[in-house]
């Protein structure tokens, strides 16, 4: 007899050498990452629901959208205001929906999704999410495909929360190749992207301390092999390291004041992003996704 369903849904277990991973069924949410038995993320139990977009697929935008309304190809469209107290469209339309999970081997897992047209983004997209372990952590593959007659305006982002050891991350030091970042206001929303300032450089490693961080940082450095590389590490840990490549142009990191008591700084948000927050309204970065158009881009998690 089968026990009751759990809130995530079908849950998809992955293992390669000394990583262990699970991937759920709503969302196609990445619950949980481990090296030897330690935590490199702050998922969430196999019984409860994903909390504050813990390993969320964010898509077909990140972060928010102003009153949920943009304008694209001379139509006006208004989405549901998913974060009502903000009056803002947040993170897209998929976290919460079942997608179809397709176990590729012990190692890796695809997650795929038809997004079909609905009021407020009335375009038709393909979506698949591949995550694949290694020895040493995580690559993950996003590919988009416009299934529609016209353009479609996208995006995407992803929430994992990295995890260097017991927090909080006050005592953490964080490596952010960025020179540019954005001021966001009481809603989330940012501003002019302007030179990361002392307070907010962290070209180099430095500690963390009581910063608030939850800010979009761009203009990212990147190594010989054409990726940006952010690194966090927690005292007498081994770090942990999120790269991004090409299509993130974007990432937002988030120190957690906001969770509840008992998350707050405990671990660090950071968000690879193709676009900004508002994109939709500003144009920043925001791709138009032609007919038959396919965009592929890769991220990943590594430690040691």
């Amino acid at each position: 007899m089968n026990g009751p369903a759990l809130p995530s849904g079908r849950q998809v277990r992955l293992r390669a050498g000394r990583c262990a991973a699970v991937v759920v069924e709503s969302g196609a949410t990445l619950r949980s990452l481990t090296r030897e038995g330690r935590p490199l993320l702050a998922g969430f139990a196999e019984d409860a629901m994903a909390s504050s977009g813990r390993g969320q697929v964010l898509m077909p935008w990140p972060n928010r959208i102003e009153d949920g309304r943009y304008d694209f190809a001379g139509t006006r469209n208004q989405l549901p205001l998913s974060e009502p107290a903000k009056h803002n469209a947040s993170h897209g339309l998929v976290r919460w929906q079942s997608w179809r999970l397709e176990q590729l081997d012990e190692s890796a897992v695809a997650a795929h999704l038809h997004l079909l047209p609905s009021p407020g983004y009335p375009f038709d997209l393909q979506l698949r999410v591949e995550y694949a372990l290694h020895d040493r952590g995580l690559t993950v593959t996003a590919t988009t495909t416009n299934l529609g007659a016209q353009e479609a305006p996208y995006g995407h982002g992803f929430h994992p929360y990295l995890c260097s050891g017991a927090g909080p991350v006050d005592e953490w030091t964080l490596q952010l190749p960025a020179r540019r970042m954005c001021r966001v206001d009481h809603r989330g929303l940012p501003g002019a992207a302007e030179p990361v300032d002392a307070e907010h450089d962290f070209t180099a490693a430095r500690r963390i301390g009581s910063l608030q961080l939850d800010n979009p940082f761009t203009d990212l450095v990147r190594d010989t092999d054409g990726l940006a590389r952010v690194r966090v590490t927690g005292p007498g840990a081994a770090p942990v390291t999120l790269w991004l490549d090409e299509h993130h142009r974007w990432v937002q990191v988030f120190t957690g004041d906001q969770l509840p008591d008992r998350a707050a700084r405990q671990a660090l948000a950071v968000e690879p992003m193709t676009c900004p927050p508002n994109a939709f309204r500003s144009g920043t970065d925001l791709m138009r996704l032609a007919p038959s158009q396919v965009c592929t881009a890769r991220w990943g998690i590594t430690t040691g």
